[in-house]
């Protein structure tokens, strides 16, 4: 069951209900405020508070990495997430087999009416880190890069708790970034090189381990040249898409008739009259076809 915005704090709603403009601080106490459990072991969570609260109300509400706050325990039992895989009592529940998706915040809040007829309320918190091994790894590595550009490799992975230890391999060699002629750094995953050198070109890969387990991510190619190969590829397909419209503008005009044709043009002579006195070979006439 989400919990809204606008629901605010159930409890203090409670009480607000109740006719009462204020409440008493209540102790309520958990027994640590961390807990870390293997995966797919139980968990206890339970709450202390004064036993003579009357009317007491008890809630546990989840708050997970992603901030999303749900309830585990409301209006006297289990949410509908939680029947099937845990087991509730008055001051808490146990999870009977937790997983990495239970990693978060666990709150208890108690409400109720105390000695003097007057509200109460309080809560306590525990934090959960489940135990487990490195989840699946992504790699993030540029396929061609220019030498002498700043050039990030990142190996990603969740779920991996104690967190994990990284390390790269450049062809299948591990990468020490404390060794004396070492041109990169590696931060949690994240291989960086400042100026990238044809010497860093070759196939990375990375892998986490922690004391659960370990995993190993794909290899990929890096190149690393002087020229810009992709910026020259796609200058070279830009020209030759011009030269092709500009060739099939030409060709439209011309089918078209927008572009002139030439014409033969002939000139016919006449033989000289044989009524002419000097019967010479001379142009009479002409005329155009």
């Amino acid at each position: 069951m989400a919990i809204g915005m606008e629901t605010g704090s159930v409890m203090g709603l409670i009480l607000i209900l109740l006719g009462y403009p204020t409440w008493a601080a209540l102790d309520v106490t958990i027994p640590s405020a961390k807990m870390e459990v293997k995966e797919g072991s139980p968990a206890e969570f339970r709450c202390s508070f004064p036993p003579n609260i009357k009317s007491v109300r008890v809630e546990w509400k989840f708050v997970n990495s992603d901030s999303e706050t749900s309830f585990v325990f409301y209006d006297g039992s289990l949410t509908a997430p939680y029947k099937d895989r845990a087991t509730s009592y008055l001051q808490g529940f146990t999870l009977n087999s937790v997983n990495v998706n239970d990693r978060g915040e666990y709150s208890c809040e108690v409400a109720g009416i105390g000695t003097d007829e007057k509200p109460v309320y309080g809560d306590a918190k525990t934090q959960l880190f489940v135990i487990a091994p490195p989840g699946p790894l992504s790699t993030v590595v540029p396929s061609s890069v220019r030498t002498g550009s700043k050039v990030e490799l990142q190996c990603l992975e969740t779920g991996g708790y104690p967190e994990p230890t990284f390390t790269w391999y450049r062809n299948k060699a591990p990468l020490n970034p404390k060794a004396p002629n070492a041109t990169y750094t590696i931060n949690k995953g994240v291989l960086t090189f400042a100026q990238v050198t044809p010497a860093d070109g070759g196939e990375y890969y990375c892998d986490a381990v922690n004391n659960m387990g370990k995993q190993v991510s794909g290899t990929i190619r890096m190149d690393v040249s002087d020229v810009n190969v992709g910026g020259i590829v796609a200058a070279v397909i830009v020209v030759l898409l011009l030269l092709a419209v500009i060739g099939f503008g030409v060709w439209y005009a011309y089918s078209r008739g927008y572009l002139g044709k030439k014409t033969n043009k002939k000139v016919i002579y006449s033989q000289p009259s044989e009524t002419r006195s000097d019967k010479n070979f001379q142009q009479t006439s002409s005329f155009l076809v």
